[in-house]
Order: structure tokens, then C-alpha cells, then sequence
């Protein structure tokens, strides 16, 4: 299992997670011909949160970043995006079952995948299934611990 820690993050953080997001998302959105440079960067600028964001430490290096945002009713796992050159390792795997073990209650994880995107494979090994999907987002949902 790859050696992580998680730091959390800070407002400085925020330029370095939306180029990492757009480079991480860029293939799936220009499959699903949605790709625009400053979009995808913006609408993580826009949303993002440090609060609930860690970043995955791993190998030295700041290779990837994982946000859990609660909700009365579940929470969501975003902006869960490991560097390509760490990708493949098991470390997306990894981050996700410590994420998920360390649940304090019975709230469902939730969050959303882009159609046709490899990373739900990752998620539906973690026990995640299908909630509702449109021709541009997968829904998922995985329950929570009890």
C-alpha cells in the first residue's frame, strides 16, 4: 500500500489544485466535448472550500487532493484528483479506503463521476453503485459506516 499523508489545505493551495484538475479532467471532458481551459479551472476556484480539502502527500511530493464535504445527509467526496505521474500505483485506492474508514457515522458517501470516466471503476471497488446518471454525470452513492 503507497505511503500518504494528509495535510489540510490552505488558500494557497487553490491555483495548484485547479491546474491539477484540469489536467487530471481534460481527456474525459474533451471525450464528452465539454473541455474549456479556463471553465474547469474557475468552477474549482469558485467552489473551493479548504475547510474540507486535504492534500495527499505521497513520495515526497504533493501528488493529489481529496475534499469531503458533510451534508445533513451524506458526504461528498470532491475534487478527488491524484497527478498523472502517480496515478496507476494505488494510491487513489489507498487514499479512498482511509478516507472512507475514518467515518464517524452513518452518513452515505456520496459524489459524481464523468461519464465513461476510468475512476469509477475505483469507486465501484469501494463500494460504490449507481444512484442516478445523465448523459454527462454518474451519481454514486456508498454507505457509511454504522
Amino acid at each position: 500500500m503507497p505511503d500518504f499523508v494528509l495535510r489540510p489545505a490552505a488558500d494557497t493551495d487553490a491555483a495548484w489544485i485547479a491546474e491539477l484538475r484540469a489536467v487530471v479532467m481534460r481527456p474525459d471532458l474533451e471525450r464528452l466535448e465539454r473541455f474549456d481551459p479556463v471553465r474547469v479551472r474557475e468552477r474549482f476556484l469558485n467552489s473551493f472550500q479548504p475547510e474540507h480539502t486535504y492534500i495527499i502527500h505521497s513520495d515526497g511530493v504533493d501528488a493529489g487532493v481529496i475534499a469531503v464535504r458533510p451534508e445533513p445527509d451524506a458526504r461528498w467526496i470532491e475534487h478527488f484528483f491524484i497527478a498523472p505521474a502517480h496515478q496507476g500505483k494505488g494510491l487513489g485506492g489507498a487514499v479512498l479506503r482511509h478516507v472512507m474508514a475514518a467515518s464517524v457515522d452513518e452518513r452515505p458517501f456520496r459524489l459524481d463521476v464523468l461519464q465513461g470516466s476510468p475512476a469509477r471503476r475505483l469507486y465501484e471497488r469501494h463500494g460504490f453503485t449507481l444512484e442516478s446518471e445523465d448523459a454527462i454525470d454518474v451519481f454514486m452513492v456508498a454507505p457509511g459506516n454504522s
